[in-house]
């Protein structure tokens, strides 16, 4: 499709009547944006890698759906992280499969089998990718996948999956695989984007923004609240794959390997662990708050972090969070001036459970204990911390830091909140009581 034929579309729509614009709204080729369509070529893998909201899953539907209705012979592989998300987003989806058929046209859902069937033949059927070997030894005609971002990576099932589909797709004529994820800096990922240069993969790119006269302005309001302002935004909102920084401790990998989404244990310690700024006036104060699990996993569940905040107010907000999370300690260092430290939060809160601890090392030398607690998977995000994982990400070993900002103070507020979870008291910092 040409800018003239995307410019065309709404004016075709409308000089319709209302019947004519019920059924246009199911003529993809004319609504779709031209990153959205299949490009031309012998390809065998296309990818779309695009922000939130740029519309990847009304595109991957509007595939499937063009294949299953061209040939009644296709036995297509829908592959999503779970089966609950396949169904969920993929078929029963406000942009799946079963909202992109015409009603006059709409195929066979069968929850129990885990299967979509077409009045002329065509099949589809959903995969977990927590399960690879549900993939070995079905054979398929094409196959559509989800966000391989978020596809496990425990025990490699990511990859293991997708090797299992690419064995199994020699069915018909033209197999082809579609893709579509927002970027994220596992191996999945990365190996399809080595492999655009050797034309094994084809790309298309894009950002949110793309597609935001479709999308509500409080999404468009959040994600930029959320977001904005950290180099996690190219990733999140441009569609960006970003590339870490050269000995960092913490990897964009590692931590996406950390991400969790699904309802945590119960708590058996929560503390709020606090990075005041250096001076009183505009810099910015680390606050995150973690979770020791009856698993004995540590979680971060949430950076309340303050910029440009004057001590009472930055006081009041540890007090806030240490309130909210109910936690049993509030974990401040105190190289700053401790004294100062201790009476601002006592003046917020006399009642808070305070522990000042003393840095005897700089931050990222702190940093390297507990960046190895990440590695060994015992350290969880509940969420994504954009600022927080900038900071991580430029952590470096040797107990330098290289960005953003001068400073890592979520970064170090994380690892003096880990460090109380985790780390032994013989690696702890000298502590004081209070």
């Amino acid at each position: 499709m040409d800018e003239d034929e995307e410019e065309a579309g709404p004016l075709i729509a409308n000089a319709l009547d209302h019947k004519e614009k019920a059924e246009f709204r199911f003529h993809w080729q004319l609504l779709a944006r031209r990153a959205q369509c299949a490009p031309q070529g012998d390809w065998r893998i296309w990818m779309i890698m695009a922000g939130r909201g740029f519309g990847k899953t009304r595109a991957g539907a509007e595939w499937v759906r063009q294949i299953a209705e061209a040939d009644p012979t296709a036995r297509i592989a829908l592959v999503a992280a779970s089966l609950a998300e396949a169904r969920a987003v993929m078929v029963e989806g406000e942009s799946g499969l079963m909202a992109v058929c015409p009603p006059d046209r709409m195929p066979h859902f069968e929850p129990s089998l885990h299967r979509v069937r077409f009045a002329n033949g065509a099949q589809v059927q959903l995969f977990s990718a927590a399960e690879p070997e549900g993939l070995r030894g079905p054979q398929h005609s094409h196959a559509w996948c989800d966000e391989i971002g978020k596809w496990p990576l425990a025990h490699e099932r990511a990859t293991r999956c997708w090797d299992n589909l690419l064995m199994g797709l020699r069915l018909g004529p033209d197999p082809r695989i579609m893709v579509t994820t927002t970027p994220r800096a596992v191996p999945l990922v990365q190996r399809l984007v080595r492999q655009e240069q050797s034309g094994e993969v084809v790309i298309s790119r894009g950002s949110t923004l793309a597609n935001a006269a479709n999308l509500p302005e409080r999404f468009l309001t959040a994600i930029a609240n959320e977001f904005g302002g950290s180099n996690l935004a190219r990733q999140e909102i441009d569609g960006e794959l970003l590339e870490d920084v050269e000995g960092a401790l913490w990897t964009r990998a590692l931590l996406e390997q950390a991400r969790e989404y699904s309802p945590v244990p119960e708590a058996v310690r929560i503390v709020v662990a606090v990075d005041p700024p250096a001076s009183a006036h505009g810099d910015e104060c680390g606050i995150i708050v973690a979770a020791l699990g009856q698993d004995g996993i540590a979680r971060v569940l949430a950076d309340c972090s303050v910029s440009g905040a004057a001590p009472a107010v930055w006081a009041e907000r540890v007090a806030d969070s240490a309130r909210e999370w109910n936690a049993d300690r509030v974990v401040a260092e105190a190289n700053q001036g401790g004294a100062m430290v201790e009476s601002v939060l006592r003046a917020a809160n006399q009642a808070l459970p305070i522990k000042l601890v003393h840095a005897s090392r700089g931050k990222a030398a702190r940093a390297e204990p507990v960046a190895a607690l990440y590695a060994a998977g015992r350290v969880r995000h509940v969420g994504v911390f954009a600022r927080l994982e900038d900071q991580l990400c430029g952590l470096l070993a040797g107990g330098t830091y290289a960005g953003p900002g001068n400073s890592p103070d979520r970064a170090d507020a994380a690892v003096w909140a880990l460090t109380e979870l985790l780390l032994g008291r013989q690696l702890r910092p000298s502590v004081r009581q209070i």
